[in-house]
Parts: C-alpha cells; structure tokens; sequence
C-alpha cells in the first residue's frame, strides 16, 4: 500500500505534463539545431558552387558533409547538402545519463531559401564524410608596387585619371583583383581587392592621388568587415574615421 501511495504522485505529475520528451527526442531536437545554425552560416546571395558551399559546410564545427547535389546556388533548387550532427540530452531527473545520437538532415543553399528554415531528416548515407581540397589561395595586393607607381603630382597641380589608370595597367594584376579607380575634386581614389568569404574581413588596398600627395594605406580590420564598407573607393577619396 505504502508502494502505491508513492507511485501514485509520480503517475499524476506525468498526466498534468501531458507527453514527456523522450531523451532520444530531446537529443535528436538538439542535434537538429546544429544543422539549422550550419544552414543560417551558409546562407548567402553570393552565387557559388557546389564545392564551395560543401567546403564552407565541412569547416563548422560539429558538422560533417556526407552529400552534395546541385550545380549551383543559383541555378535550379540551388544546392542540397546532407549532414550529420550530433546532439545530447539527459535521461531524466531520476538518470542522469547523457544520450548522444548522430542524426542527418538536408539543407537547401539558396536565394530562395528562408532563413532559419528547419533542416529535413534524412537516413543517413553510407561511406564516410566528404573531404574538400582547400581554396586557393588569394593573390597578393600589390601593395609596396602600387606606392611605387602611383604618379606623385606636386601642388597645384592636376591629377590625371588616364595616367593613373596606365599606371595601374602596367603592374599587370591577377585577374582575380578587382580595380576601380574615380575621380573627384581633383582627386583620383583606387580600390584594390579580392572577393571575401562573406564573414572574414576582406583583404583590399586603398590608394588616393592628391596634387602635392599619394597614400597607399590598408584599412582596420574592423573597417574591412563585411557591411562596414572600407573595402571601397569612397573610402579612398573619402576615408571614415575608425572603427567604421
């Protein structure tokens, strides 16, 4: 009797909760949200490829890239990738074992796509994950050659945008850096940079041409973030002040 006295609270603690979570549940839900957080990283309007959108996928933490389908993200349904995440939960408060499970989800990488758009369960596939080659690597600005070709223009004088852009022709650059070069005031701006990842800053050179002075410069780290804007010839021509 005194048995069934102590169950009795037990068995109505549980009908006043409605359904308990199973652990396995609870894991599975947490090894989910991994793959939800994997998707939000990967989310961009930036077109890649199907490696690069793998490659990206296999550097988070937590996260291994057993399947990639699709040309590119902006072609078609963009690319699928399949993952596999683990997550963890407690029996209960009467076991305090930890559950871990290993679970696969799909994540669509598109324009189209929502942010946060929950990842689908997927069996996962057999073999082991996925290995990327690492990107290549960036060429380097030119800067210390950019200093030294850049016309210095005494002043009064006038700053020719043609000569500068002949002189930025003969260095010969990689044809993965971008140039643009503008005139204002009297003043020739330049913008040397490579394309970013979308989260590390990106690496870029500013140059201005002034009667009676020339500035080559890098600017802060923080200046180089993606959204800050520094990595642009209005910066050049018209440089804000850190940290922006």
């Amino acid at each position: 009797m005194r048995r069934l006295l102590l169950i009795a609270p037990l068995l109505l603690f549980s009908a006043g909760c409605g359904v308990v979570q199973s652990s396995d549940d609870e894991a599975t839900d947490a090894a989910r949200e991994v793959a939800r957080r994997a998707g939000e990283r990967l989310d961009s309007q930036r077109p890649r490829t199907a490696s690069e959108v793998g490659r990206s996928a296999s550097g988070i933490d937590g996260v291994e890239v057993l399947r990639v389908a699709g040309t590119s993200t902006h072609e078609g349904d963009g690319i699928d990738v399949v993952v596999r995440t683990s997550g963890s939960a407690y029996k209960g408060w009467l076991d305090p074992q930890e559950v871990t499970v290993r679970r696969c989800f799909a994540l669509r990488v598109s324009p189209k796509s929502e942010w946060g758009e929950d990842p689908r369960d997927m069996d996962c596939p057999d073999g082991p994950p996925l290995a990327f080659a690492p990107p290549p690597e960036p060429p380097q600005l030119p800067y210390e050659e950019l200093q030294a070709k850049l016309p210095r223009v005494p002043e009064g004088g006038r700053v020719d945008e043609a000569e500068v852009r002949r002189k930025l022709a003969a260095l010969d650059l990689h044809p993965a850096i971008r140039t643009e070069v503008k005139a204002d005031g009297g003043r020739v701006g330049i913008l040397l940079s490579v394309r970013g990842n979308g989260f590390d800053p990106q690496d870029c050179v500013l140059a201005r041409v002034d009667p009676g002075a020339t500035k080559v410069w890098v600017p802060s780290r923080m200046q180089r973030m993606p959204g800050e804007g520094g990595c642009s010839v209005g910066n050049a021509l018209n440089p804000v002040r850190p940290p922006h």
